[in-house]
C-alpha cells in the first residue's frame, strides 16, 4: 500500500479520508491513534506486507507506534526523501524499516548509495523507484539490481516508460543466468 499520509493530514493534525468530492461530516477524520489502529486492522484483516508513507512526514511518533507494533515493511518515501540525515534519524527512533529509494531527491547517485547502504546496515529493506512523470530511462532497473535491493517500484507495466524497466530485468536475468530471486526474503534479499 502507498498511503500518501501527507497528502491528507489536516491543519490540527488529524488526517482526513474523505473523497474531495463528498460532503465532509467529519466522520471519516481520524486521529493518528485512530489511523494507526486501522492500519493494524488491515494487516491483521488481510495479506499486507507493505506500507509505504503510512503517516505525515514528520509525525514521527506515529510511524514510530506502528512500526514497533506490526510485522511488515514500513516503507519511508516522504518521511525520508532519500536523506542520510533523516534515515539516520529514523534509525534512532525505530520509526520505519524500509527506505523508498530515489535518485533525484537526494541528487547524486553517490549519495544514493550511501542511502542505501546506510538502510541496509540497519537491516531495512529498499525499494528503489520511478518517479512520476518518468521517462523510458531504465537506471533504476540497473540500479535495483546492482544494490541487492530485492525490490524495485516502477508501477503496473501499462506504459512504455514502465515496461522498459521490466524489460531491463529480463536482460539482466538474460545475461546473468542463474538468478536466485528474493521471494519472501525481499526485504533482506
Amino acid at each position: 500500500m502507498d498511503v500518501a499520509a501527507s497528502e491528507f493530514l489536516t491543519k490540527d493534525g488529524k488526517y482526513d479520508l474523505n473523497f474531495k468530492n463528498q460532503p465532509n461530516d467529519g466522520s471519516h477524520v481520524l486521529t493518528p491513534e485512530s489511523l494507526l489502529e486501522l492500519y493494524k486492522q488491515f494487516v491483521n484483516d488481510f495479506p499486507i506486507v507493505s506500507i509505504e508513507d503510512p503517516f505525515d512526514q514528520d509525525d514521527w511518533s506515529s510511524w514510530a507506534a506502528l512500526e514497533s507494533s506490526v510485522d511488515i515493511q514500513l516503507v519511508g518515501d516522504d518521511l525520508l526523501v532519500t536523506n542520510p540525515k533523516r534515515i539516520a534519524e529514523a534509525i534512532q527512533k525505530k520509526a520505519c524499516n524500509a527506505l523508498l529509494l530515489k535518485v533525484n531527491q537526494i541528487g547524486s547517485v553517490t549519495e544514493s548509495i550511501q542511502a542505501a547502504l546506510d538502510s541496509k546496515a540497519a537491516g531495512w529493506g529498499v525499494m528503489v523507484s520511478h518517479r512520476s512523470g518518468e521517462t523510458e530511462d531504465n537506471f533504476i532497473a540497473d540500479l535495483s539490481v546492482g544494490l541487492a535491493s530485492g525490490q524495485i517500484k516502477t508501477g503496473a507495466p501499462c506504459r512504455s516508460e514502465r515496461l522498459a524497466k521490466y524489460n531491463q530485468l529480463l536482460r539482466i536475468e538474460e545475461e546473468l543466468g542463474d538468478v536466485r530471486y528474493a521471494g519472501e526474503s525481499f526485504r533482506s534479499p
